[in-house]
């Protein structure tokens, strides 16, 4: 272009009163930290794992302080017992007349087993069995046909009953409570003189005629005839009427000494439970073998693991943290001293370091801190190993010359300049390492390598191994559990790898 030949009309004297200058952004700075949340939200499965990880935590938090009651903050009590391996139950599915988590079970029963639920329920007025499927006769025996019976059993009805001793006061809170909410939980004594096999004494559900095998015997219009003891026979039982008596049967045995009786009594177990806790018996995931409330102690054990988990963490991403960070910035001889250090911590098997720790160590510290301290001790080498390989990426970048040109410090390099660029690949590290000890503390637990069960303690693989003996038959006691390990994982994995790319700073101002 010949720029002589420009027209004298294409130029104009320019205004002295305009401003130039950059154009003032129209959108406002973004932080690095929205920017990380940014980031993060477009990953829709890692919001999703977020999202699942807050419920868990509120779940462990708040199950234990809104549905804890004396029943679970008391699970020594012997009592309990006597409600175990109660199978899970809906209050929704259970008043919707549904065949699914309404803490009922199927079994294939011979005739005498069926009479014995049938006496139950004449006794207490209850639906022990919800549903008869079908029933077939084995006639493979020539004269000894027998009956089976498919049928839905009510686990929490079927529990039965069971004798308690009483002292005065409990007897009388229990009478006048009967009377006051028409719901009977004391039932008549029986006269187990009457019971000639003798090894059902104890069975509290008998109150009926058996035969020498402890099979009931019904009369010819199909009833069964009770061996109640009746109000005024005291001989071979006691010597006193007590006040449970109403002028046909006894409904309780005095013992003890005169200015401390004590009261035998046999109860309906589910009505007594209603009695004692003010709320029908009812459990969202069922019992365990003690009785336990699987809902209140998962979320006990869940709250103990996690913070287990987040303090060990914790620790570890410090400590190694600073560690891989002297390894990575120095280099030299000082990194191959202290790479030698890491290798004999590390070829220290982690099953045995554990085991030697519970043996030596938990019964002067407990257990809990015994496992805390092995858990400390090797688990900060992952960590200082994802440090060390960050600073060798980062320490001859140009922005690092340039601020050591300038005079910057050592510390100042390491922690300002250096560290922030490996920060996503730490925070994804400390995040995965959560599950990781959760889930190592589940299976020493399951192995018996570690017992962190008390009075007031338990933890998720405590479950887990508490269930293992009931498996085949009690499949619900360890269903639960293991299914919070295992969404506990995914969500986890699922969280760091967002985390990942959030805080990974070459990602930063890229639009998808």
């Amino acid at each position: 272009m010949d720029y002589q030949n420009i027209p004298i009309e294409k130029f104009r004297f320019a205004d002295p009163n305009r401003k130039t200058g950059d154009k003032k952004f129209d959108t406002k700075p973004v932080s690095y930290a929205k920017d990380v949340w940014i980031r993060f939200c477009k990953n829709k499965s890692s919001v999703v794992a977020a999202v699942i990880i807050l419920l868990i935590l509120l779940f462990a938090i708040f199950v234990p302080i809104f549905f804890a009651t004396e029943y679970t903050s008391r699970p020594t009590d012997t009592t309990y017992l006597q409600y175990s391996k109660l199978l899970p139950r809906s209050p929704i599915c259970y008043d919707m007349g549904l065949d699914f988590w309404d803490g009922c079970k199927e079994e294939n029963v011979n005739e005498s087993q069926y009479l014995t639920y049938k006496a139950l329920e004449t006794e207490t007025g209850t639906k022990v069995i919800k549903k008869v499927l079908g029933s077939s006769v084995d006639d493979s025996m020539p004269g000894a046909s027998k009956t089976y019976y498919d049928v839905r059993i009510d686990s929490y009805y079927a529990n039965g009953m069971t004798y308690l001793t009483l002292t005065k006061s409990q007897f009388e809170d229990i009478q006048a409570w009967q009377l006051e909410n028409n719901i009977q939980v004391i039932y008549p004594m029986v006269d187990k003189k009457l019971i000639e096999n003798t090894s059902l004494h104890s069975n509290a559900n008998i109150w009926y005629k058996t035969d020498r095998k402890g099979a009931p015997i019904v009369n010819a219009n199909g009833e069964f005839e009770n061996i109640y003891l009746s109000s005024g026979k005291a001989d071979g039982y006691n010597s006193l009427r007590v006040e449970g008596d109403d002028g046909n049967y006894r409904y309780a045995l005095i013992g003890g000494t005169e200015t401390a009786p004590t009261y035998t009594v046999r109860v309906f177990k589910y009505n007594y439970f209603t009695y004692r806790y003010g709320h029908d018996c009812s459990f969202f995931f069922g019992t365990n073998a003690k009785g336990q409330d699987i809902l209140t102690k998962l979320a006990d054990g869940a709250r103990f693991s996690l913070v287990l988990a987040v303090a060990v963490s914790f620790v570890n991403l410090f400590i190694g943290a600073v560690y891989g960070a002297i390894e990575g910035y120095y280099g030299g001889v000082l990194d191959l001293a202290m790479e030698r250090i890491i290798d004999v911590l590390g070829g220290i098997p982690s099953m045995v370091l554990m085991s030697l720790f519970q043996l030596h160590l938990a019964s002067k510290i407990g257990p809990v801190w015994s496992l805390i301290f092995a858990f400390m001790l090797t688990g900060w080498i992952g960590m200082a190993a994802r440090t060390r390989m960050q600073f060798y990426r980062f320490k001859r970048q140009e922005y690092v010359l340039a601020a050591r040109t300038l005079g910057a410090k050592d510390t100042r390099l390491m922690f300002k300049h250096i560290f922030p660029n490996a920060m996503g690949t730490l925070i994804t590290g400390s995040v995965l390492s959560i599950p990781g000890v959760i889930f190592s503390e589940s299976s020493l637990t399951y192995l018996g390598i570690v017992n962190l069960e008390s009075s007031t303690q338990t933890s998720v693989g405590t479950l887990l191994a508490n269930g293992q003996d009931t498996f085949s038959s009690f499949p619900h006691i360890v269903l639960f559990p293991a299914v919070f390990i295992a969404l506990l994982e995914i969500s986890f994995n699922l969280f760091g790898n967002g985390l990942r790319d959030a805080f990974n700073p070459s990602l930063k101002g890229i639009e998808d």
